[in-house]
């Protein structure tokens, strides 16, 4: 079992120093320290362990270190910033890992540009030495790239000439919809293997500078300072100030207890039925007496409900995603308080230009999008008791199908809140109100206009569900839909999914992963690259690659 929670007294790979308003991430992976039997780490090349440290590295700044204004992402080795993914693990992992493995990378790359867009903060890639693949993906990820001019270090995606596969960190699109490369220019960057050195690197816009060794350090912290003294930090009011200290909050690890068949958290638990292939996945709402003000939400620290709750539901979805491959649907229920719920929005909503209450909003968000990109089936159950209202109305939003029990003796509702009006966009930039309503957008406004609940008459007229079985056919409904969907492909369901989900406009990110969930699917199993004598599968042996020049 793969398990997704470290800190950085476990870290193997990553070194977190926090001096002030800057912060070093450096890169020092240890060869041994690997995740699976087979492969070496070497030249900072990476696995998914790698990766787990790294986005916890970056969770931490955010939540701990407030104060900081300026990141740099930078190696420990010499002459070698990264040399991206490991082949070796590549070569010899199922084909669901090496989806997953792009994916969960993408989304740390997300979470630095995430922190760049909404919280101010600047990420620097100081490159001592050469940014192979993944390395020169993180590089990009990053806001500014600096590289050492030592005759010898470059930034390369060497992946389609050597590997006959893609750039698996969304690195072709950041090219072009990030740096804006020239098209002509980003083809032949991504089919030059050895890449290009500082002075075409910086013509083409690969990278933002080049210095000299013995003048590389003494750049980037010149650099630094700038960057440091051109950001201020806001205080409270919104007035500025370049003094200010804020206190972060520390993340404990999240406690669990796992069986054969469920795994419970405090406010989130899921029981396996494995026969069928599905999931249930039940959110337990808040207490009734949570914090109101900053100094109580400050002092309850990562125990407030909206951070345990959703930090629990971020890596329950991780280890159903790596863990349970054969796990197809996720039926997603709720238990709890509509009001607790929308009283927890409110407090949120009222405060949001605090630090804390914006970092708390942020990652709740980036939490919804890892559902939206989880190649699961999800279906809402709403039943007597659930509290699928403001941020958790989200999950039923989310679903790819909503039930709600229609019965009068019992009641059964849903309801929105502020927080519904654009704090939790999806990655096509929309709000999953918006993209459900993409052919009646006024409908959005009157919905969230409506302070009372909806009970299921309601969101079924008002569109918001998609069954309202009675209490005499619901039992069955519901388990007539579970064997249905579990009876169909996973690979054409994957693929359906990822094609509705986000309706409307593109960006980057509904880019980078839909280009993940179609091309990188069909080409990490395609001869070419993962058959006996394919790129991926001959890579550091004596044997070549030979390839079927078909085009298909």
């Amino acid at each position: 079992m793969i398990n997704f929670q470290t800190s950085p007294d476990q870290y193997k790979h990553w070194k977190l120093n926090v001096d002030g308003a800057v912060a070093s991430l450096s890169m020092d992976v240890q060869e041994d320290e690997t995740l699976a039997d087979g492969y070496k780490l070497k030249l900072n090349s990476y696995d998914l362990g790698v990766d787990i440290e790294l986005a916890d590295a970056i969770q931490r700044i955010r939540f701990e270190h407030p104060e900081v204004r300026a990141v740099v992402v930078a190696s420990l080795k010499p002459r070698i910033f990264c040399a991206g993914a490991n082949i070796y693990m590549l070569g010899t992992s199922s084909h669901a890992f090496k989806v997953n493995f792009c994916k969960f990378t993408n989304e740390t790359r997300c979470a630095i540009e995430d922190d760049s867009r909404h919280s101010g903060r600047r990420y620097l890639a100081a490159l001592n030495g050469t940014a192979s693949g993944g390395g020169y993906e993180l590089a990009i990820a990053c806001d500014e790239i600096y590289l050492v001019d030592d005759g010898n270090s470059a930034v390369s995606l060497p992946e389609v000439p050597l590997l006959g596969v893609l750039p698996g960190t969304g690195g072709l699109t950041r090219l072009v919809d990030k740096r804006k490369i020239r098209r002509d220019r980003a083809d032949v960057f991504s089919t030059l293997a050895e890449g290009l050195k500082g002075k075409r690197a910086k013509e083409w816009g690969l990278i933002d500078d080049t210095f000299a060794t013995s003048k590389f350090q003494e750049a980037i912290d010149d650099r630094v300072r700038e960057v440091t003294q051109a950001v201020s930090l806001r205080d409270d009011e919104g007035a500025q100030t370049d003094s200010l200290r804020y206190e972060g909050i520390k993340l404990n690890p999240l406690e669990f207890e796992s069986a054969e068949d469920r795994r419970d958290y405090k406010y989130v638990t899921m029981k396996f039925d494995r026969e069928t292939r599905y999931a249930d996945l039940t959110v337990h709402g808040p207490e009734s007496d949570l914090p109101k003000t900053l100094d109580e939400i400050q002092e309850l620290g990562d125990a407030y409900w909206p951070l345990q709750a959703f930090r629990e539901l971020d890596d329950a979805l991780l280890y159903l995603r790596v863990n349970e491959p054969e796990i197809g649907l996720v039926c997603i229920r709720t238990e709890g308080n509509i009001d607790d719920v929308r009283a927890v929005d409110a407090t949120l909503a009222a405060n949001r230009e605090h630090w804390l209450v914006r970092e708390i909003i942020l990652y709740m968000a980036r939490t919804l999008r890892r559902l939206d990109l989880t190649a699961k089936s999800l279906f809402a159950i709403v039943e007597p008791g659930s509290c699928f209202a403001g941020n958790l109305i989200e999950l039923l939003l989310a679903s790819d199908r909503s039930f709600m029990l229609n019965n009068p003796d019992e009641s059964v509702e849903i309801a929105f809140s502020e927080l519904n009006a654009g704090a939790f966009p999806m990655s096509n930039g929309l709000t999953r109100l918006q993209s459900r309503f993409l052919a009646e957008p006024d409908v959005v406004n009157e919905i969230l206009a409506e302070t009372n609940k909806f009970d299921t008459e309601l969101a079924d007229a008002a569109g918001l569900v998609t069954f309202a079985p009675d209490d005499l056919d619901w039992e069955d409904e519901i388990r007539l839909a579970i064997e249905e969907r579990t009876s169909l492909s996973p690979d054409a369901l994957t693929g359906m999914e990822a094609s509705l989900r986000f309706a409307g406009p593109e960006s980057m990110d509904t880019k980078i992963f839909g280009r993940l969930t179609a091309w990188q699917n069909w080409i990490f199993q395609r001869p070419n690259a993962v058959g006996p004598n394919g790129a991926l599968t001959n890579y550091g042996k004596p044997t070549q690659a030979r390839f079927d020049y078909k085009r298909t």
